[in-house]
């Protein structure tokens, strides 16, 4: 076995996302969640939850993050909420908002929930229903106001590509009026369905150079405002990029993913690389998965990087970059990250960036 440094072995995670199902009302063209499904039949039951988030918080975490699919779908979901609050955790719910009413929110936040994050499409109604394959543009606008009775704070988030970069700005201005504590303007990346439908969700340069400039313009606009306006944090589209970020703060390093099954896993898209196997929460405590188990200790360290990555002094800043980017886009999962300049593939990304785009399906909603 490769030694890795003690310095990567204890590290505690900070982060906790529990994607508690896979059952959604929306099929976003985008979606991070793997193209196969886990069903439902299988997900974790309550009290395997409420066990998998008191040893969450006896590791050291701190945040928990409810997402799916939609969680929302889980008739258990304020025992959840209210687990979690239980253990010391700072619950956070990520919605698209379909299935979330006054009364059932009123029950969520008794239970202990501290923060949502409202998803959006688009700031069109026909474009962010076709983008979503659903229609649900119009209940989220009527959602906001809902939401802001109750003492929880509030992110609206906009997934930013091809079919809608366009109108940030219009989407920005309309995040405003609505006043949340927080909005977050995050371009794809392109894992699960948004890998498959990338010839669909790839911006050109001219597009993200824009969009960098209206979402710095908005970040000034709300610090020169009493009390800071919005706070405002976009993610920059890797494809376009000259070095890698550190993703998910570093494999292994900051966050942990389960699964509706109970698969332990370092980052969203991690199963995409083959040979890799996920210790399961119904078989070993998080502790145990963090400190030892195979998936989580792959990619730790320095010792499986190419001389290239060892020898660069931004390894302690990316840690070698996204390792499921490297594999999807090179087929070997210890390659340099492409988006890094000094990957002898990093030419590709400009051949994907100039690729003719491809037209959006037609939906009949």
């Amino acid at each position: 076995m490769e030694t890795i440094s003690k310095e990567y072995l204890l590290t505690q995670p900070s982060s906790f996302i529990a994607e508690v199902t896979h059952r959604c009302p929306l099929h976003c063209l985008y979606c991070s969640n793997p193209i196969e499904l886990k069903r439902s039949e299988g997900e974790l039951a309550t009290e395997d939850w409420v066990r998998v988030f008191k040893q969450g918080a006896e590791l050291g975490m701190l945040h928990l993050h409810l997402t799916g699919g939609e969680p929302l779908a889980r008739p258990d979901l304020a025992q959840l909420i209210a687990a979690g609050r239980g253990a010391g955790l700072y619950v956070n719910m990520i919605t698209s908002g379909i299935g979330l009413t006054e009364k059932r929110l009123a029950e969520l936040v008794d239970a202990g929930l501290e923060h949502l994050q409202l998803s959006f499409q688009d700031v069109e109604e026909a474009s962010a229903n076709h983008i979503a394959g659903t229609r649900a543009h119009a209940h989220k606008l009527t959602l906001i106001p809902v939401i802001r009775k109750f003492p929880i704070a509030l992110t609206l988030n906009l997934v930013v590509h091809r079919q809608n970069i366009d109108r940030l700005e219009r989407f920005i201005e309309m995040a405003e009026e609505f006043a949340p504590e927080r909005l977050e303007i995050a371009h794809v990346q392109y894992y699960g369905w948004a890998l498959k439908n990338r010839g669909l969700l790839m911006p050109t340069q001219e597009q993200v150079e824009r969009s960098v400039a209206i979402v710095e313009a908005a970040k000034a606009r709300n610090q020169a405002r009493n009390h800071g306006g919005i706070k405002i944090e976009s993610v920059f589209p890797d494809y376009f990029g000259s070095y890698p970020k550190a993703c998910v703060g570093g494999w292994g390093r900051q966050m942990m993913l389960i699964d509706p099954i109970g698969q332990a896993m370092p980052c969203h898209a991690a199963a995409v690389i083959p040979g890799m196997s996920f210790d399961n929460v119904r078989e070993h405590s998080l502790s145990w998965i963090w400190k030892e188990s195979a998936a989580f200790n792959r990619f730790r360290g320095d010792a499986w990087m190419s001389e290239t990555c060892k020898s660069c002094p931004r390894k302690e800043r990316d840690f070698g970059g996204c390792r499921c980017q490297a594999f999807q886009l090179t087929g070997d999962a210890e390659a340099i990250d492409p988006v890094c300049v000094l990957s002898p593939d990093h030419g590709m990304l400009a051949q994907l960036r100039s690729a003719t785009e491809e037209s959006l399906p037609m939906w009949r909603g």
